[in-house]
């Protein structure tokens, strides 16, 4: 009898191929990738041992760790799971979706309320003060918001610059800015552990990277040692911009 290939078998080939190659995805960039590997290792020498040679004893010694390992699996990886979810929201279309359903649009940065931002970032960086902005699109950023003092005030190029200067008590953290106000500063970021980024780029690059890989914000870092602006979209970095181009970027519709 000849294997029958339909078109569903296609599919749930593909599925499980997309599966496999986002979890590599996300694997490679917690730093994970060997223990991806092993898992993958462990469970072709389950599926041959139980399923090809028909081993009963040792079958049912690997059954047994495969159940216990999907929960510790689950307790070890909660983090880039939770990660894998929330990237997975944040897609486009499915954002765009839940807009619909919802029956509201979220509104861009205001033009008038960018220019403060990008002035102030340009003053901070002609003085090297470090800066972290984090500017909220889509997907709400509660959490983050509640790991500092809140603010809730009108976005203004002073109030920015006075919030990172030096000698301020909330210059270490993020600024994020949410609904066209300064809703909180101070605030600690998720660090990316991502192993591409460049060594010569410090902390607040890889907390930029790290709430772009979970979230739609935009993440605005000004650079302390050099004076660089860049941002952090969508788990990309946009290097030493000038401000014709950071105005540009943070003005664009998604």
């Amino acid at each position: 009898m000849f294997f029958e290939f339909s078109v569903k078998d296609f599919i749930d080939i593909l599925l499980v191929a997309l599966l496999l190659y986002y979890t590599y995805r996300l694997m490679k960039a917690s730093g994970s990738i060997k223990v991806f590997t092993g898992i993958l290792v462990f469970i072709l020498i389950w599926l041959l041992v139980t399923h090809v040679l028909e081993m009963r004893l040792l079958g049912s010694i690997f059954d047994t760790l495969m159940n216990v390992g999907v929960i510790a699996l689950i307790v070890i990886f909660q983090d880039e799971i939770r990660r894998f979810l929330l990237t997975l929201g944040s897609q486009r279309r499915i954002s765009a979706l839940a807009h619909f359903f919802r029956g509201s649009k979220k509104e861009n940065l205001r033009h008038a309320d960018i220019m403060p931002v990008v002035m102030a970032c340009l003053n901070m960086a002609k003085q090297k003060v470090g800066a972290l902005i984090v500017i909220e699109h889509n997907i709400p950023l509660d959490e983050i918001v509640r790991t500092g003092d809140a603010i809730d005030a009108a976005i203004n190029q002073r109030l920015i610059e006075n919030i990172f200067f030096k000698n301020s008590p909330l210059h270490d953290g993020a600024m994020v800015i949410s609904k066209n106000r300064i809703k909180a500063a101070g605030c600690i970021l998720p660090v990316s552990h991502d192993l591409n980024i460049p060594k010569e780029l410090g902390l607040r690059h890889r907390a930029a990277m790290g709430i772009s890989q979970q979230s739609d914000a935009y993440a605005i870092i000004v650079s302390e040692e050099t004076g660089a602006i860049s941002v952090a979209y969508n788990g990309q970095f946009h290097l030493r911009l000038n401000a014709k181009e950071l105005e540009s970027l943070l003005a664009r519709e998604d």
